[in-house]
């Protein structure tokens, strides 16, 4: 699998870029901000995007949606609870960062164990983990999890944002993501990469 990690935008979101290596085709997870940064990089990797997968709806990992959507009439693919902050600054908080994001409307609503498949070799399992957000998502690939604000290296997702709750974070790691194997990779939403076992052991929100 084609994997290339970009921080973008002035809060420095993780926008990931992954591809089939069989086919070309191509998805963005969170383009939050430089759409046309995203789009050189999947040119010069030479990917097809088909589809904008967003691990939850708030405008630093959303902002360039549309962008990427006009360009290349991808797909927009979130969790149905957070679906609704696509279109609403105040929703998604960027109207609060002094940034008024919104998105095009989302093409397909993702649920619980729902899956993503891009090209012929890559296969994403949906991971409903609210807490930062109410429709927040991981996505468990083959080695790795994409955990978006749910769980980073050493800290979790702020909870503290209406829609937010600490209870249903806390747990929703616990039961959905320690459960799997310690040896996958966690690209979370912000931040450096860690693994399952190092933040089931070392994470200081968990004991």
């Amino acid at each position: 699998m084609f994997l290339k990690t970009l921080v973008v935008g002035p809060l420095g979101a993780n926008c990931y870029l992954i591809g089939c290596p069989e086919t070309n085709e191509g998805a963005v997870i969170d383009p939050g901000a430089e759409g046309e940064r995203i789009l050189a990089a999947a040119r010069e990797a030479g990917l097809a995007i088909k589809q904008i997968i967003n691990t939850h709806g708030h405008g630093d990992h959303i902002g360039a949606n549309g962008t990427i959507k006009k360009a290349t009439n991808a797909a927009i693919l979130i969790h149905k609870l957070d679906a609704p902050y696509l279109n609403d600054p105040g929703s998604n908080l960027s109207a609060l960062m002094g940034f008024r994001e919104t998105s095009p409307p989302a093409d397909r609503l993702l649920e619980e164990n729902d899956t993503i498949s891009v090209g012929k070799t890559i296969t994403l399992k949906v991971i409903h983990t609210p807490g930062h957000t109410p429709g927040g998502i991981c996505l468990q690939g083959e080695g790795l999890v994409f955990t978006g604000d749910t769980l980073f290296a050493g800290s979790i997702g702020r909870t503290d944002f209406p829609g937010g709750s600490f209870g249903q974070l806390i747990n929703a790691v616990k039961e959905k993501l320690f459960t799997l194997d310690d040896a996958l990779v966690v690209y979370p939403g912000h931040g450096p990469a860690s693994t399952i076992g190092a933040e089931r052991v070392d994470n200081p929100f968990f004991d």
